[in-house]
């Protein structure tokens, strides 16, 4: 794993730290609070960073050598695009 690509985890990592804390802020807050809260986030690490994950393990597999690592960058940047969505909607509602 090249220092680029633990980087990008590191970033979905903590924008899902800081899209939860903000979410679980707002349900506190508003009095909305379940479960569901952070059951969602072991969902969303199963479907968007385990993924991340079995790429970056799939990398000697491929004989170029940078067609995975072009799509581990691809979802890594869809997965920070889809958190910074979601942080900024829960912020203004």
């Amino acid at each position: 794993m090249t220092g680029w690509m633990l980087y990008t985890l590191w970033a979905v990592l903590g924008l899902m730290v800081v899209d939860f804390v903000v979410g679980f802020f707002r349900s506190i807050v508003t009095k909305t609070f379940t479960p569901k809260i952070g059951l969602d986030y072991l969902k969303d690490i199963l479907y968007y960073v385990l993924p991340l994950i079995f790429i970056s393990n799939l990398m000697s597999v491929d004989p170029s050598g940078w067609i995975l690592m072009v799509f581990y960058y691809i979802c890594g940047i869809a997965v920070i695009w889809h958190y910074l969505v979601s942080i900024f909607t829960k912020w203004k509602a």
